[in-house]
C-alpha cells in the first residue's frame, strides 16, 4: 500500500504564505524594472543600439551572485539572503534613481547591476518553500510560490502606470516606487522561520563537492531543463514586441500580448504542483519541453494575431512546466548539507543561460533576414537545438538503470 503523505506543520504553511506575499509584492518590482529600463536606457544611452543593456546587466547581476548569495544563505540562513536582496533591490534602485535624475548612463548601469542581487534572492523563494515542506506538499509549496509571480504580474504595471510620469523626470516615480517595495521586504521576512542548514562537522560528512554533484545524473538533468526552460522563454519573450510591431501591429497589441503570456506563466503555477505530486516531477518537465516545441511550431506559422497570442500562451505554459517541474527534481535530489552548493550552482547555470538568450534575442530578431518575419523565424527555430538537447538529456535519465 502507498504511505500516506506527511501532513504539512503550520510552520511551513507559515513560510509559504510569507514567500507568496514576498513574490507578489516584492516581485512587482521586476516586472515595473522590465518594462521601463529599456525605455529609460534608451534615454540616456549614448547609442540606442544599448538601450536594452541594462536589462542584460540585471540578468548578469543575478548569475554572477547567485552562488555567494547561496553560500551566504547555507551559512547563515534564508533570511539573511533575503535581507541582502532587499538591500540589492533598494540600493540598485536608489542608483538608478540617481542615474536617471543626473542623465548618467554609466551609473544607471550600475544600479541595473545590483538590482540583480535582488533577482538572484527572489529565485531562491521557490527552494525556501521547500525547506520545512514535508511529502506530496512540497512540490505544492513550490507552486504557490510561484503564483505568486500572477499577483506580481499584475501589480507591476499598474505602479509603472501610476508612477512613470508622476514626477519630472520620466521613469524616477517608478524606481522611488520599487525602493518601497523592497521596504516591505524588512516586514514580511520577520515571520519567516526556516531553520538553518545544519552546520558542517569536520568529523562527520560534508556533502559533495560541486563536482561530484554536477555529476550526479538527476541534478545535471534537473539543471538542463531548468536552464533550457528559462533561456527559450526569455529569447521569445523579448523578440515578441519587436516581431509584432513589426509585422504591423501597435504596441497596445504587443502588450496584451505579452501579458497574455505572463498570465499563462503563472495561472498553471495554481495546479502544477498537484501534478507533480500525482504524476512526478519528470514528466511534468517532459511535458513542459513538448508545449515549448509546440509553441516555437504555432509561431513557425504564421504571423496573423492569432498565431502571437497562442504561441506566447504555449511559451508561457510550457516555461511554468519545464521550470516548476525541474526545480522539484532539484529540490530532491540532494542533502541539506549540500543544498547551498546545488542551488547556488543552479541558478548560476541558469541565469547565464538567460543571460545569453537575452543578448541573443535582439541581435537573431534584427540580423538574421530582411524582414521581422524573418527574424521572428530565426528567433523560434533557435529553439529546436536546446530542447533536443533537454529532451535527449530527460530520456536519458529516465531510461538509465535506478542505482540500488
Amino acid at each position: 500500500m502507498r504511505a500516506s503523505p506527511v501532513p504539512p506543520q503550520p510552520a511551513a504553511r507559515r513560510n509559504v504564505a510569507v514567500l507568496v506575499a514576498a513574490q507578489a509584492l516584492l516581485g512587482a518590482q521586476m516586472p515595473m524594472i522590465f518594462t521601463i529600463g529599456g525605455l529609460a536606457g534608451q534615454s540616456l544611452a549614448p547609442n540606442v543600439c544599448l538601450a536594452t543593456l541594462p536589462i542584460s546587466l540585471i540578468v548578469l547581476g543575478s548569475m554572477l551572485t547567485a552562488t555567494p548569495l547561496a553560500a551566504l544563505m547555507q551559512r547563515f540562513g534564508r533570511r539573511a539572503g533575503f535581507y541582502v536582496g532587499i538591500a540589492g533591490g533598494a540600493s540598485g534602485a536608489a542608483i538608478g534613481a540617481l542615474g536617471l535624475y543626473h542623465g548618467i548612463f554609466g551609473l544607471f548601469l550600475a544600479g541595473s547591476f545590483l538590482t540583480g542581487v535582488y533577482l538572484s534572492a527572489q529565485g531562491f523563494y521557490r527552494f525556501a518553500a521547500a525547506d520545512t515542506a514535508t511529502g506530496d506538499f512540497q512540490p505544492k509549496a513550490i507552486s504557490y510560490v510561484m503564483a505568486g509571480g500572477l499577483a506580481a504580474a499584475v501589480l507591476g504595471p499598474q505602479l509603472v502606470k501610476i508612477t512613470a510620469e508622476a514626477m519630472v523626470i520620466p521613469f524616477l516615480g517608478s524606481y522611488l516606487a520599487v525602493i518601497g517595495l523592497n521596504a516591505l521586504g524588512l516586514i514580511l521576512f520577520a515571520f519567516l522561520d526556516i531553520p538553518r542548514p545544519p552546520r558542517r562537522d569536520p568529523a562527520h560528512h560534508r556533502g559533495r563537492s560541486r563536482v561530484d554533484l554536477i555529476r550526479d545524473p538527476a541534478i545535471a538533468v534537473a539543471i538542463i531543463c531548468a536552464m533550457v526552460s528559462y533561456a527559450l522563454m526569455n529569447l521569445v519573450m523579448t523578440s515578441t514586441p519587436l516581431a509584432v510591431v513589426g509585422c504591423g501591429f501597435d504596441t497596445g497589441t504587443a502588450a496584451d500580448i505579452v501579458t497574455a503570456h505572463v498570465l499563462a506563466m503563472y495561472v498553471p503555477s495554481f495546479f502544477t504542483g498537484h501534478l507533480i505530486a500525482r504524476f512526478g516531477d519528470r514528466l511534468i518537465v517532459a511535458a513542459g519541453l513538448a508545449i515549448l516545441a509546440l509553441a516555437g511550431g504555432v509561431a513557425l506559422m504564421g504571423v496573423e494575431l492569432e498565431h502571437f497570442f497562442i504561441a506566447l500562451v504555449l511559451l508561457g505554459v510550457g516555461w511554468n512546466f519545464g521550470f516548476i517541474g525541474a526545480t522539484a527534481m532539484l529540490a530532491r535530489s540532494h542533502a541539506a548539507e549540500e543544498r547551498g552548493a546545488v542551488q547556488g550552482m543552479n541558478d548560476m547555470i541558469v541565469f547565464g543561460g538567460v543571460t545569453l538568450a537575452s543578448l541573443a534575442s535582439g541581435g537573431l530578431m534584427n540580423c538574421s533576414g530582411g524582414s521581422a518575419v524573418e527574424g521572428w523565424s530565426a528567433v523560434n527555430l533557435a529553439m529546436v537545438p536546446f530542447l533536443a538537447l533537454a529532451g535527449a538529456a530527460l530520456i536519458w535519465l529516465i531510461l538509465r538503470p535506478q542505482e540500488s
